[in-house]
């Protein structure tokens, strides 16, 4: 049996400020840094912290715990409105000839 692969629209990019909509971080928002397209997941700044042990090596002598965010699915994530600062859904539109993305609350551009 063959494996059907979906093709979502990603609709945030690295940069954008974002709220968690789902999970153990709902309600938190922050900036993007990293956007993973092909397993549709996001690094978000200071969100879904993780630890991870580090041996002592050349680079760090002390090796030992570290804290660092961990990935979450970006159907958890909803871009934040640019004017009004609440989460929003995502439409695109062509404005002389580049596709823009608006928000569907404001209107305005993102």
């Amino acid at each position: 049996m063959e494996t059907k692969k979906v093709d979502f629209k990603i609709h945030i990019k690295k940069g954008d400020t974002v709220m968690v909509i789902a999970g153990d971080e709902k309600g938190k928002s922050g900036t993007v840094l990293f956007v993973d397209t092909k397993k549709y997941r996001a690094l978000v700044e200071g969100l879904n912290m993780m630890t991870k042990h580090s041996k002592p090596s050349a680079a760090s002598p002390e090796g030992g715990i570290l804290k660092m965010e961990g990935s979450m699915h970006i159907s958890n994530l909803m871009l934040l409105d640019p004017k009004s600062g609440k989460p929003t859904r995502i439409g695109r539109k062509k404005i002389a000839g580049k596709t823009v993305r608006i928000s569907k609350k404001s209107g305005q551009s993102i």
